[in-house]
């Protein structure tokens, strides 16, 4: 995995200005890495690029 310095994060449009519950998201060709975006210390995981379509699927019908 690479180091999340060297990840380019970003968050969804829709997050809004508060920063409430939100995720960020940065892709390489062989993962999507996710971190809390209130405390970007704590450790991100990371997930196959199909999982991470199949999550996001999967969210956007239910």
């Amino acid at each position: 995995m690479s180091s999340s310095s060297e990840l380019s994060w970003f968050k969804s449009s829709y997050s809004g200005t508060e920063g409430d519950n939100c995720i960020e998201v940065a892709l390489t060709a062989r993962a999507i890495h996710i971190r809390d975006s209130k405390d970007t210390a704590r450790p991100a995981f990371s997930v196959a690029p199909q999982a991470w379509v199949q999550f996001v699927e999967h969210t956007a019908t239910s």
